[in-house]
């Protein structure tokens, strides 16, 4: 599950949050991930633990598409097991 959390500076649209969780809960792929993002005024940080770069290339991708998000930055950590 998705675990957002609300790191966000006073102001910053609600509705940002929501679109960005929505985005990542309709990827089957990254249900039971330990994924975090935070909303700030120039985007979104990814936090969280994947186990291949396929996958922290996913979550990327499927927020790709929100036309209100300026930026994405990845700081998704990719550890074998």
């Amino acid at each position: 599950m998705h675990s957002p959390t609300t790191d966000s500076p006073p102001g910053c649209a609600v509705d940002l949050r929501s679109v960005v969780e929505a985005a990542l809960a309709r990827s089957p792929s990254l249900a039971g991930r330990n994924l975090r993002f935070e909303v700030h005024e120039d985007g979104v940080v990814l936090r969280g633990i994947v186990r291949s770069y396929y996958h922290k290339q996913l979550v990327q991708e499927s927020l790709k598409a929100i036309s209100s998000l300026p930026r994405i930055r990845n700081e998704i950590e990719v550890i074998s097991v």
